[in-house]
């Protein structure tokens, strides 16, 4: 396919996956772009001669498999995919339904699993292909009133740094982008963070003040979605590993999974993406 690559993007309808796919189409690839509705996928990226939308819930393994045959149908081939779709079921463990963390890790672990088994035989067919999985560094360190989200994100993280030794021999590659706080639509009441179904009065005071917290954060983040997406294209679109992080690379050294100082207020901006290096 030369220079110019096909990228399959999930969660494209809304927050970062816009970003993703609309900085793609500017690099010159193209893009099959998913989300759940594909009229709003539509409406937020825009047209384009290289852009393939297609309707795609990630928690149905049969819907992953025929929205890749239909991306293999009008592109012939799949040269990355990028894990985005996901959400936030936000609340302290207790206050956390059994339905909501199972609904949690359904979306946010199962369902990149769902996509990426439906794409890996058509990369393995290439022997070549790429594979971008956004976590967050509640995947590298958990925090309050995250217990469900910052779960399903280490598991993420464990999934994808086992997956590079089993596909790096097929000329796949692997990369887990771990953003911070970013102004993206993750913090947006009933689109992509859902709040604890259940009532302890131990926690009622803490979760009332935290949930009115993290409403007000939403719009407020430091961090800029469109860099991260350019700078993920660009890391990408290189031959050689890389970490890149913000505000200093050297948070996310190689040597440890876990960034100093990353997940908190005072740095909102950080993100890492890390590209997992190949064996020598």
């Amino acid at each position: 396919m030369g220079d110019k690559k096909v990228w399959f993007v999930t969660g494209a309808g809304r927050g970062m996956g816009v970003d993703i796919a609309q900085a793609t189409l500017a690099a010159g690839h193209a893009v099959v772009a998913t989300g759940r509705d594909a009229d709003r996928v539509s409406a937020a990226i825009g047209e384009h001669d290289d852009l393939l939308v297609i309707a795609l819930d990630i928690t149905d393994e049969q819907a992953a498999y025929a929205a890749v045959d239909t991306a293999v149908a009008r592109f012939g081939g799949i040269d990355v995919l990028v894990n985005n779709a996901g959400n936030f079921y936000a609340g302290f463990f207790e206050v956390v339904s059994p339905a909501q963390l199972r609904a949690q890790m359904e979306t946010n672990f199962f369902g990149p699993i769902n996509v990426t088994r439906a794409v890996l035989p058509v990369m393995r067919r290439q022997r070549s292909g790429h594979v971008v999985t956004v976590s967050s560094l509640a995947g590298l360190v958990g925090q309050e009133f995250c217990a469900a989200f910052a779960a399903s994100k280490f598991a993420l993280e464990g999934w994808m740094e086992s997956l590079r030794f089993d596909v790096e021999p097929y000329g796949i590659g692997t990369t887990i982008v771990e953003p911070g706080f970013f102004r993206t639509e993750l913090l947006v009441e009933g689109a992509s963070s859902i709040w604890p179904e259940l009532s302890i009065d131990d926690y009622d005071a803490r979760t009332g003040e935290t949930v009115e917290e993290w409403k007000s954060m939403n719009g407020a983040q430091g961090g800029d979605p469109v860099k991260l997406a350019a700078a993920l294209v660009a890391l990408v679109d290189s031959p050689l590993p890389h970490v890149v992080g913000s505000p200093a690379p050297m948070q996310c050294p190689w040597s440890s999974r876990k960034p100093a100082n990353c997940w908190s207020k005072s740095k909102p901006t950080v993100v890492c993406l890390r590209r997992l290096p190949t064996r020598t």
